[in-house]
Parts: structure tokens; C-alpha cells; sequence
């Protein structure tokens, strides 16, 4: 079964990555559900979601985790394994996972990804699929978060965005309290197909992907090529 995860620097939705995500299931009209779970499921971005998926061939489903039991009768894993993509949305990546481990929902989505479910997101929702990354999910400063290690290497979202993400990712490169890994400009995303980069997409050509790498005490930005989504 092929394993599949697209991930961009930004949890902004945009047609042409949900367009391409779209694409990757081989669905004509796939069921994609957007899991907003960071952001506390704030209604305004659950509703760009739907206006994002009315321009493109998908049926759109969201899937909450403030619920109760009187309310919602399928279970998280049945939810998950129905759809044939599922978006993960920015926000707290801390709070995300503790939130997912708690509900089980981190297994839920192993157990579909194995299974041929494509899984992509951007800022939190590309960060929770590697071993670790910087978060701003805690007081203060930037620190460190441990992913779900879908894929054994760290990550950086918004690498051109925000002036302090790419020095404090290297710097942890270096110190050893990060593995080398890979970086996404907000508007540039990673499609890897069984662990493995497939190739770079980016809504234009100044928006790139890397892969960062320890050499010898020296940080080494090896851009992945790819393509300009139109």
C-alpha cells in the first residue's frame, strides 16, 4: 500500500495544495476531512476549508474533537479510515497531540496512513508527522515539540515567514537536539510517498523546500526540486 503525506510551510488553505492533495488519492471525487483540532476549532478557519473545497472536486467533511457521546456515534478511527485525505490545520501543536494521544487519534491516523489515506497539513499540521520541531506552542519562546515520527526527521514550518525559526533550526541541528530534517517556505510544500520525497510543490517561484543537514559543524540547505503549481 502506498504511503503518502503532503506538507507546506503554512496552514493557510489554498485550491492548488488541496487541489493537488486531491489529485494524490486517485479518487475522482474523494472525501476529504479537515481536522482543525490545533486552531481549538475556530469556525472561521473550518469555513475557508469549505470555501477552499467548492472549487475543487471534493466532498468535504471536518472532524471535531469537543464532542460528546449523545452527539456523535462513530468513533474517531471510522471517521478517519472512511476518507481518502485528511488536512491538518495550523495552530498548537502541543495541545494537538496531547488532545490526539488522549482520544487516540494519533493511532487512528497511523493505522489509515499505513492503510492509504493521504495525510497533509501545514504549520502544526506538518510539523505533527515528523520526530520533533520548534513550536510556538508554549509560553515565552520557541521550543522544542515531539512529533508522531510518520516520517524519522525533524521539521521546520514557516522557514522564510518568521525571522527566528530558521537560525533556532539550525542552531538545534547542530546541538544535536534536532536530527536533520526538512524545511517549507510558507507557500512551498513536500509530497513524500512511503517515507521517501517525492518532490516539491510551491505556489510561486520564490517559496522553496529543503532538506537541512548536519556537515561536519556545518549547516547545509539542500533544496528539493519540484515545481510551480498553476
Amino acid at each position: 500500500m502506498k504511503k503518502q503525506l503532503v506538507i507546506y510551510g503554512s496552514g493557510r488553505h489554498t485550491v492548488p495544495f488541496l487541489n493537488y492533495i486531491a489529485e494524490a488519492t486517485g479518487k475522482k471525487k474523494p472525501n476529504m476531512c479537515f481536522i482543525p483540532t490545533a486552531s481549538g476549532e475556530d469556525q472561521a478557519y473550518i469555513d475557508s476549508f469549505f470555501e477552499v473545497c467548492s472549487h475543487i472536486n471534493v466532498i468535504p467533511h471536518v472532524m471535531r474533537v469537543w464532542i460528546n457521546s449523545y452527539d456523535q456515534k462513530e468513533s474517531f478511527d471510522e471517521i478517519i479510515s472512511s476518507m481518502d485525505a485528511i488536512i491538518v490545520g495550523g495552530g498548537n501543536t502541543l495541545n494537538m497531540l496531547a488532545i490526539w494521544e488522549a482520544q487516540g487519534i494519533d493511532i487512528a491516523l497511523k493505522k489509515a496512513y499505513d492503510n492509504g489515506v493521504v495525510m497533509g497539513g501545514g504549520s502544526a499540521g506538518s510539523l505533527c508527522w515528523f520526530n520533533a520541531g520548534t513550536t510556538d506552542s508554549r509560553p515565552k519562546e520557541l521550543s522544542i515539540v515531539k512529533g508522531m515520527s510518520f516520517i524519522d526527521r525533524s521539521h521546520c514550518p514557516h522557514y522564510n515567514s518568521e525571522t527566528s525559526r530558521r537560525p533556532l533550526y539550525h542552531n538545534n541541528i547542530l546541538s544535536g537536539n534536532l536530527t536533520d530534517g526538512y524545511a517549507c517556505d510558507d507557500r512551498s510544500a513536500i509530497h513524500f510517498i512511503n517515507e521517501q520525497v517525492h518532490t516539491s510543490v510551491s505556489l510561486d517561484s520564490n517559496n522553496h523546500s529543503y532538506f537541512v543537514f548536519n556537515n561536519a559543524g556545518e549547516i547545509i540547505e539542500q533544496k528539493i526540486e519540484g515545481s510551480v503549481l498553476v
